[in-house]
């Protein structure tokens, strides 16, 4: 062996790590399966950016790849917590930076897949989180326990418009924290939200269907969840904390089964109510990733679905170099 053989190859600089590719979108647009074939197709692995995946045994209702449809693409950051765990984006940043951070290191293409539009700003871009103040969140907390969401939501509303309009008035978690947000630093709490500055080179593609389309597939979704089991899959969950959890109890799907599980509703009003939930969430994903100039979009319709690969593949070529 001679010395250059020898000499230890430099790390990578910043300008030659893989760029981070993004697949986003509303729910049931075809993000998963896309980004399995551009992951197999760049050398790359998927990290989850869908934070209802991230729960242990919350499989059919969060409509999880299976091994099989993951054709071998390592996934990551499925399957991390247990039901009872509170949803944390800090926390969620933190691990897909430490995922995202070392596949670059080791010279793979990370794919981040999902649509929970905070959790994929907060891997992304530059983005830092208030604290919390324990008496602040209390005082809070008690009051939502007291008044119900409504009143709180309807708080939020006139100090935070734009954060009134984003935040579901039954959502009592999140305008809590968006509370206690504004009262901590004293500025809105849309405030605190990040620019458009990414702390990776990255390439957003967004999977576009049209409204009429997408109900439809949300629709067909629904009941092939219930088919394939979904009231057994709450039922079991049920049994390890699920209605106790504050994130996971609220998720689609499982917020209703729960709700028939009581005998608060019967089984189809949970099933269509799932369905209205779903559309509404939809259109809710679809208006926050619009807002973002980064975002290349690309037609998922059933009649461009052959197609999209190829053009996602076409949009990606330059950017990413083996």
């Amino acid at each position: 062996m001679n010395a250059a053989d020898s000499t230890p190859h430099p790390a990578r600089t910043p300008s030659q790590l893989p760029p981070v590719v993004a697949v986003v979108g509303p729910t049931a647009a075809g993000k998963s399966d896309l980004g399995v074939h551009l992951a197999r197709e760049l050398g790359g692995e998927v990290v989850n950016a869908d934070s209802m995946q991230l729960y242990r045994g919350m499989d059919i209702g969060t409509a999880k790849l299976t091994v099989e449809e993951r054709q071998g693409v390592p996934h990551h950051l499925l399957d991390i917590w247990d039901v009872t765990v509170a949803a944390s984006v800090a926390e969620y940043q933190r691990l897909a930076r430490a995922e995202i951070d070392r596949l670059r290191a080791e010279g793979r293409v990370p794919v981040l897949v999902g649509g929970s539009g905070l959790y994929v700003r907060g891997a992304l871009d530059a983005m830092e989180f208030p604290g919390t103040d324990p008496a602040v969140r209390a005082r809070l907390e008690a009051e939502l326990a007291e008044q119900g969401p409504g009143q709180l939501h309807a708080r939020l509303a006139g100090a935070d418009p734009d954060a009134g309009r984003a935040i579901l008035p039954s959502n009592g978690r999140r305008i809590v924290r968006a509370l206690e947000v504004i009262e901590i630093t004293g500025r809105p709490f849309t405030a605190n939200l990040p620019g458009h500055e990414s702390v990776y080179d990255t390439v957003q593609i967004g999977v576009d269907v049209t409204r009429a389309e997408l109900d439809a597939r949300i629709a067909t979704r629904v009941d092939r969840m219930w088919e394939a089991g979904l009231v057994d899959e709450v039922r079991a969950l049920e049994a390890e904390g699920l209605r106790e959890g504050r994130t996971a109890s609220r998720a689609l799907g499982y917020q209703q089964v729960l709700a028939s599980l009581a005998g608060e509703c019967t089984d189809e009003a949970a099933r269509a109510e799932t369905v209205r939930a779903t559309k509404r969430f939809a259109r809710r994903q679809d208006s926050w990733f619009r807002r973002d100039p980064r975002v290349r979009w690309l037609s998922g319709a059933a009649a461009d679905r052959a197609e999209l690969p190829g053009r996602a593949m076409a949009l990606l070529t330059g950017a990413v170099t083996a």
